[in-house]
């Protein structure tokens, strides 16, 4: 394929803003009110010891293509090798372990991210974290590379240094409760005041099918001190850790569940359910049936302890069973799938749906559920949050149809703001970005067609940056 050897690097200051003049000239006025103000990123999968040790990120390849399976799931796409990216097998077998050549190859296949949300955050990286002025290809892959390692080699692009020049006010990162938060812990004894707290994600001990589920139970009962070979034991492990989690700044749990399958069970019927997934014994409708109990289980410790439910359900992850069996899990063979949420909720509903001091933030990865079912659920009962687009709906496209098919029935107050859900920390300020010019845009719409007025529409432009997300989240 040829490619122009040199081009500008460019970032439109209208970008992703109405063709429209009429349209483009209040967004523009909306996004000058918002653009500068702080990032709360709720939730992610950024790594906590980037900022406990605040040590380089070491070169360009390090930073910006193995921790983000964005842009390995397209290379593998189009037939590059996991082992040509550097990602480690399983079996120890060789992989590309020179840098350079790894970023020359994700250089020869940049095309391929053309019309991506992926180009839109990388080119802002390039541009406004790395000052480059001339567009990625094969011709200048070498230049990009040595910029951008030598620049991380400086004090100002140390992961602290980082954070403090995007202006980020909260940062989330997600931990298992097997985790010690060794990391979170050396944060706080720095005395840095940057405010990086950590997310209580409990599938690995609350999902029969994750792998090593009973070696993760018994291990939580190492943790914790408790028996959990019973149920009983089991629930307090859980409710210890979430306090260990609460005291070392988390607000929030996090739940990648196949499906919104809830349950409410009798005890005897948890216990049972329980004794057949430790034993190794559960067929899948009785692991989804477990699941669902456990989301209901984790909305009653909510109840008790005050941290904020988030369900991210709908993917059907490590499709690809080569890629899994040879590289693990999140490599990006993750697949969306048809998800329900009317009758899957109900009987988490049917006990808490009604509690204003529960607030349970819904995601999902099919779009239908928009209109149908989730902006209905979440604009009648108190305790629902709509979540943003999210993962492969993270775009500008994604962004428009979330707030075209839930505002008319959620409107915008039962929805969060904005999260990035990234391990890629570089991308923070560009996918924030974006969702603060989407949002303008959509409100630009509002006002021009006379739905709503310009002071209402900066207000509820700083409320989706802002407010919202702070309240939600209970970052205060």
């Amino acid at each position: 394929m040829t490619r122009a050897a040199r081009q500008p690097l460019t970032l439109h200051p209208d970008r992703l803003f109405s063709a429209d003049p009429t349209q483009r000239a209040i967004a523009r006025r909306l996004y000058n009110e918002i653009k500068d103000l702080p990032i709360v990123s709720p939730h992610g999968h950024t790594d906590p010891q980037w900022f406990a040790d605040n040590t380089s990120f070491g070169n360009a390849t390090e930073l910006l293509i193995r921790p983000d399976h964005y842009v390995f799931r397209m290379m593998y796409s189009l037939g590059v090798p996991m082992e040509a990216l550097g990602i480690r097998t399983k079996d120890s077998t060789p992989v590309e372990t020179d840098p350079r050549k790894t970023w020359r190859l994700f250089a020869e296949h940049y095309y391929a991210f053309r019309g991506t949300p992926s180009r839109m955050w990388l080119d802002h990286v390039f541009k406004e974290v790395f000052g480059l002025e001339v567009a990625l290809n094969s011709e200048t892959a070498d230049e990009y590379y040595d910029h951008i390692t030598e620049a991380l080699s400086r004090p100002e692009f140390l992961p602290r240094a980082l954070f403090e020049r995007f202006n980020i006010e909260w940062l989330a990162t997600t931990e298992s409760p097997l985790d010690d938060l060794r990391h979170h812990q050396k944060i706080r004894a720095s005395g840095w005041k940057g405010n990086v707290i950590t997310a209580y994600r409990p599938d690995p001990v609350i999902d029969p099918d994750f792998e090593g589920f009973a070696t993760n139970v018994a291990r939580l009962g190492e943790i914790t001190g408790e028996d959990t070979s019973n149920y009983h034991g089991f629930l307090a492990a859980l409710r210890q850790r979430r306090e260990y989690f609460k005291s070392m700044g988390a607000t929030s749990t996090d739940h990648g569940h196949p499906t919104a399958v809830t349950a409410d069970l009798s005890r005897a019927e948890a216990e049972k359910l329980f004794a057949l997934a430790l034993a190794g014994k559960c067929d899948a409708q009785q692991a989804e049936l477990f699941r669902g109990q456990m989301l209901t289980e984790m909305a009653a410790m909510s109840m008790d302890d005050g941290l904020v439910m988030q369900i991210h359900p709908g993917s059907f992850r490590n499709h690809n069973a080569k890629i899994f069996a040879r590289y693990g899990r999140d490599k990006g063979a993750d697949i969306p799938v048809a998800t329900s949420y009317v009758q899957a909720l109900k009987p988490l509903l049917d006990r808490f749906g009604n509690e204003r001091d529960l607030t349970v933030i819904l995601f999902t990865l099919d779009e239908t559920v928009y209109s149908r079912e989730l902006a209905p659920l979440a604009g009648h009962y108190p305790c629902l949050r709509l979540g943003p687009a999210w993962w492969f709906h993270d775009s500008p496209e994604g962004m428009r149809r979330f707030r075209e098919q839930t505002t008319e029935t959620a409107g915008f107050y039962n929805t969060v703001g904005f999260n990035d859900d990234t391990r890629a920390f570089l991308s923070i300020p560009a996918r924030h970005d974006v969702a603060r010019r989407m949002d303008c845009v959509f409100l630009a719409q509002l006002v021009a067609e006379h739905r709503i007025n310009e002071d209402e529409a900066r207000e509820l432009a700083v409320d989706l940056t802002y407010n919202l997300v702070k309240k939600a989240y209970k970052l205060f």
